[in-house]
């Protein structure tokens, strides 16, 4: 079996758009909106106390204000947070860790977001924060840019460091908004949401993880081969595959428009090695980016006879569903954090294709290939295994869903008979956007008033009959918007 990368997708799918410049923020500062209207004002002022939110948020140590922007009904501060770049030994170090904090009234509960990359400096509310109505913290992702200790001593990236830093996150803010959290998050998201509740479960009252995966034992993956032999129908597969294999035959004149596509642009490809490599990397993920971001009904957009199919036509397929930017250095350098993490904790999937035959030169590329060579790397199979036994044996208050066509779900977290009022939910013919929205009516509605209840906020009539649960706050078409297809083509497009 060919060993692979799956890049993943930031499941910011399901709360908003990841901010995917790395550029960095200036330091703090005081940046106000000229006014606040009148339900801002409100928004502002805490239950209890004069004292504006933002002057309490700023009296916690080691926060500071980088700006305020204007939403209407909230008030939304991006901050930053001192946080030790080793918990362990706190005195080595610190690095500036971005927050935001869309801060609705602090007598509702609290959801605390991470996507696992970068944070989206503009206001957005995960599904959770919706259903309870509550104020929503998202927190980026260490050793995402600019939240990057400098030098950046790499062995401290992984899932107990990050984990430690919402921990701290949590303790600080638990002060001020002290109803009930949920932690929530998509993809790597939910992975993150799923290892902060392993390390720390005495800080949340609930975790909602939509579509994580979990690759417990990292060299087996046959699961994945098993989902591409039946996902979909069979003539949607067979055109999937007529495409990738003639993108493959078709590697030289392809690979000339490759690097005309790259030269105009100032692409480069240092870290994986030539261009050659980049472009089989990207035609080898086409497969599984088309079930990943796309629905069944999106088959009759691949060419239905790849042979006859032109050029162009075949690049404009790849292009459009696995994206030639990303495995350029350009593409890469933002998400070295996740490429590191993947080929030293995570895991990445691998799949045989074997409608390709040996027109593939290099097989799925593992994780390393995606890291500069400065970078050590050393893969660790316990971590994985550790947090699936405990899911399994201690899960408490925890919901995953998953979309019955997303290849990440292949590999998924299950339930043991230590659960409780737990749930695994699977949204019919969903991809990698799946959320409780989209399960089935019952399920929808078990999964509605699970989170009302872990909040604290059910309304007695959910009490007595989850049918009737809905989320508390109305439809906001800026805060709540979904989009799939332009979060992936911010940069690799296989990222859980």
């Amino acid at each position: 079996m060919r060993k692979a990368l799956r890049g993943l997708l930031s499941l910011a799918v399901l709360i908003g758009t990841v901010t995917a410049t790395g550029t960095s923020v200036g330091a703090a500062t005081a940046a106000e909106p000229a006014a606040l209207d009148s339900a801002q004002a409100a928004a502002g002022s805490d239950s209890g106390t004069s004292t504006d939110i933002k002057d309490r948020i700023l009296a916690i140590p080691g926060m500071s204000l980088i700006e305020e922007k204007p939403y209407e009904g909230y008030r939304y501060f991006v901050l930053n947070y001192t946080q030790p770049i080793d918990h362990r030994h706190p005195s080595k170090g610190t690095f500036q860790q971005r927050i935001t904090l869309l801060h609705k009234d602090t007598s509702r509960p609290t959801v605390f977001y991470t996507s696992g990359y970068n944070v989206s400096t503009n206001p957005s509310r995960s599904e959770p924060t919706r259903i309870i109505d509550g104020n929503q913290v998202s927190l980026e992702y260490r050793f995402f840019t600019p939240s990057r200790p400098a030098p950046a001593d790499w062995s401290k990236l992984d899932i107990w460091q990050a984990a430690s830093d919402q921990h701290r996150v949590f303790t600080a803010l638990k002060q001020i908004y002290s109803k009930n959290w949920l932690t929530t998050g998509g993809s790597k998201g939910g992975m993150t949401a799923t290892y902060f509740e392993r390390f720390y479960p005495k800080d949340m009252d609930g975790v909602v993880a939509y579509v994580a995966p979990n690759d417990v034992v990292n060299k087996e993956d046959s699961a994945y081969d098993r989902f591409f032999r039946n996902v979909g129908t069979e003539e949607c597969r067979d055109r999937l595959n007529g495409v990738q294999r003639e993108a493959l035959i078709r590697r030289e004149p392809l690979e000339k428009k490759y690097k005309e596509y790259a030269d105009g642009n100032g692409y480069t490809f240092n870290t994986v090695g030539s261009l050659d490599k980049a472009y089989e990397a990207v035609v080898m993920d086409y497969v599984w980016a088309f079930w990943q971001y796309s629905l069944l009904a999106d088959c009759d957009s691949i060419p239905a006879d790849a042979k006859t199919a032109p050029d162009q036509a075949i690049w404009d397929s790849v292009d459009r569903i696995s994206g030639f930017s990303a495995y350029v250095d350009q593409g890469l350098n933002t998400y070295t954090p996740y490429y590191y993490q993947a080929g030293t904790q995570l895991g990445s999937p691998d799949i045989e294709q074997p409608w390709l035959g040996n027109l593939s030169r290099y097989g799925y590329q593992p994780p390393r290939n995606f890291v500069p060579r400065s970078i050590p790397m050393k893969f660790q199979p316990s971590v994985m295994r550790d947090v699936d036994s405990w899911v399994k044996h201690h899960a408490h208050h925890m919901l995953y869903v998953y979309g019955e066509n997303d290849p990440w779900g292949a590999e998924r977290f299950r339930l043991g008979a230590g659960a409780r009022d737990s749930y695994v939910y699977t949204v019919a013919g969903g991809n990698h956007g799946s959320n409780v929205a989209g399960l089935a009516a019952d399920e929808k509605a078990n999964a509605t008033a699970a989170i009302l209840r872990w909040a604290g906020v059910a309304p007695a009539a959910v009490q007595s009959d989850p049918a009737k649960a809905k989320p508390l706050a109305p439809y906001d078409k800026r805060l709540d918007k979904k989009d799939v297809t332009s979060e992936r083509r911010q940069g690799p497009t296989l990222r859980p």
